[in-house]
């Protein structure tokens, strides 16, 4: 009988550990277009930080902090910055390259 497999549950908070690796993961998440996948990528940074202090010093609760951050949340803007300045980061916009039109 052949033994069953044991699979361990991924968490990428587990991954973000420098904020090298924050700024990493979440300009990918950005590059992706899609705001839910922004707004959860956040939240797995403050997870790796420690939701508790991030959420109090970004003047927030935990649990408004988690479902805001959520891949079904719609943070605003102002918590998104609350939360990147407690992390110690910061949000930058360039000019993307343009697109060429098809013909």
């Amino acid at each position: 009988m052949k033994t069953p497999e044991t699979v361990t549950p991924f968490d990428p908070a587990d991954f973000v550990r420098t904020p090298e690796e924050a700024a990493l993961f979440l300009s990918d998440a950005l590059d992706s277009g899609d705001p839910k996948v922004v707004a959860a990528a956040l939240g797995v940074v403050a997870r790796a930080r420690g939701a508790s202090q991030i959420a109090q010093a970004a003047g927030v609760s935990r649990a408004s902090l988690y479902s805001g951050l959520s891949d079904a949340g719609n943070p605003t803007l102002g918590l998104m910055m609350s939360v990147l300045r407690e992390l110690g980061l910061e949000l930058r916009v360039s000019a993307r390259a343009p697109v060429e039109a098809a013909e």
